[in-house]
């Protein structure tokens, strides 16, 4: 048993995920910051309007304001004066008269309505109204959005382009947000090389920590880069402990599999508690996860896909359960398979697919190979075909539950 789960059989995702998240908690403290510094941080404290959304009645159209008693007659209504938004109209409203108001602009007292003006014809004698109103036409209402005192924002929200304006109509100049997220990030293996360098027979690029990085950037994470590390224990060890002193987080890409480097097992062995599982979920089987003595530890596969799937359906909830946000998975939708999907009972398969609207409603297509170490399947594809764990081989026009890419993966 290592953190505290049995390491021999195939682990299913749902227990992998809930197990970890019942260990971690929010480690990120809190900061007081100017609103535009605060886009993609973690909101720390909950908002509640401070004043009444909006402040007063206004016109929701160019047009005028009336009373409905001085439209009985049915004549042209002289214009009293005019009002406009930040300039409102102050002076004596006579009856049987009217108020020039733009959008925007505070209602006068005992306006009943706003006509807009392509229902009015103006003339020498005043304006006159082509339909009739009813109460409260085109008037936007004190406190129609939201009332003072009202909950607006929940702690635990990342901050987007669309709460920030939000809070800066309520006056709010500076927000309490958790401080990012330290995330360390390695690969390892003899055979990766850097980008730029000739490969030789039997060595491959690194790509994997490109994808890693990216996604911790999605997720406002601060990065700790930390490159290629070689199949070496001193290197590794020095690596593992760099991590452990600067991040609040490590995670590798390889060295988690049957059959690789051992001392790679050891040295996580010996300074922490760590997890090596076999998932039941395709790809993405081999997954590490524990303690070392500061930072939390997250070992992805080697295989592309499988380092991408597992990152997004293992590591990003857990990151996230660490920086302090609320989390919630893409809702998943059904959809008609238009061709055989190959599956084999006995693990969750994340297929790549490409999800589109057809004449009978939402369809879906693989992408191609679904190989674990074909990456072109996940850069074409824009949903996960999630096909239960002892289904089989899918049928064309079978129905498929399918997951859309959340915006970790766009």
């Amino acid at each position: 048993m290592m953190m505290g789960f049995d390491t021999g059989a195939l682990l299913p995702l749902d227990k992998a995920l809930q197990g970890m998240l019942e260990q971690l908690t929010c480690c990120c403290e809190t900061e007081r910051l100017p609103l535009p510094q605060a886009l993609d941080r973690i909101l720390a404290e909950e908002i509640s309007s401070p004043l009444f959304v909006p402040p007063f009645d206004n016109a929701a159209m160019d047009g005028y304001a009336v009373r409905l008693a001085d439209l009985a007659a049915g004549v042209p209504l002289p214009v009293a004066g005019k009002a406009f938004a930040g300039q409102p109209y102050e002076g004596e409203w006579p009856a049987v008269h009217c108020i020039r108001i733009m959008t925007g602009a505070p209602v006068p007292p005992g306006a009943d309505a706003v006509v807009m003006q392509e229902e009015t014809q103006a003339g020498d004698n005043g304006i006159t109204f082509l339909t009739r109103p009813v109460a409260g036409q085109n008037i936007r209402r004190r406190g129609e959005d939201l009332a003072q005192g009202d909950r607006v924002l929940e702690s635990g929200l990342r901050l987007s382009p669309r709460e920030l304006p939000l809070l800066a109509s309520l006056g709010i100049a500076n927000v309490t947000v958790r401080r990012p997220l330290k995330v360390a990030i390695f690969s390892t293996g003899d055979e990766l090389k850097p980008l730029g360098t000739p490969l030789q027979h039997g060595d491959i690029y690194d790509s994997n920590r490109y994808g890693v990085k990216a996604m911790l950037s999605r997720m406002g994470c601060e990065c700790l880069d930390l490159g290629i590390i070689p199949d070496d224990p001193e290197a590794l060890r020095a690596a593992f402990l760099q991590a452990d002193r600067e991040a609040d987080t490590l995670i590798t890409t390889g060295g988690v599999s049957v059959g690789e480097a051992d001392f790679t097992k050891q040295l996580l062995e010996e300074l922490g508690e760590i997890g090596f599982w076999k998932l039941a979920i395709k790809p993405g089987k081999p997954f590490a996860f524990g303690r070392l003595p500061n930072a939390w530890f997250f070992g992805l596969p080697g295989n592309p896909v499988s380092a991408m799937v597992t990152f997004d359906q293992l590591v990003q909830p857990a990151l996230a359960r660490l920086a302090g946000q609320q989390f919630a998975r893409p809702h998943p939708l059904q959809a008609l398979a238009t061709e055989p999907l190959k599956k084999s009972p006995g693990r969750l398969d994340f297929q790549r697919g490409i999800l589109s609207v057809g004449p009978n409603g939402l369809e879906v297509r693989s992408t191609g190979s679904q190989d674990s170490g074909v990456f072109s399947s996940l850069s074409r594809a824009n949903c996960y075909i999630v096909l239960e764990q002892e289904r089989g081989k899918v049928a064309a026009g079978e129905t498929v539950t399918v997951e859309p890419f959340s915006g970790l993966l766009l």
